[in-house]
């Protein structure tokens, strides 16, 4: 069973004040959904990887990406960011 029997994937649509990069709706209102930003680390704002993290975190919560979901009754929603330097990944759930 892969994603597509349980779930909408979206990518790059507006949601809130922004666009989120991926959007993994479920098909049950009750399972769990995710919103997913990507950041590479921009060397004239952030220093370290987890500055990174914290600017992506920042930006899904300013712009409010999980609003179009709360809209439609959806309540158990991950939120996920990646952050790239180079080949070196920081992940965090939250």
């Amino acid at each position: 069973m892969g994603l597509k029997d349980s779930y909408y994937v979206n990518s790059n649509r507006e949601s809130g004040m922004g666009r989120y990069d991926i959007m993994l709706e479920p098909q049950d209102k009750n399972a769990n959904s995710f919103i997913m930003e990507f950041k590479v680390l921009e060397d004239t704002e952030e220093k370290t990887i987890e500055e990174t993290v914290e600017n992506a975190k920042k930006q899904i919560e300013e712009k409010k990406y999980e609003e179009n979901l709360r809209e439609r009754g959806f309540i158990n929603i991950t939120k996920m960011v990646f952050a790239f330097k180079g080949k070196e990944v920081k992940i965090e759930v939250y």
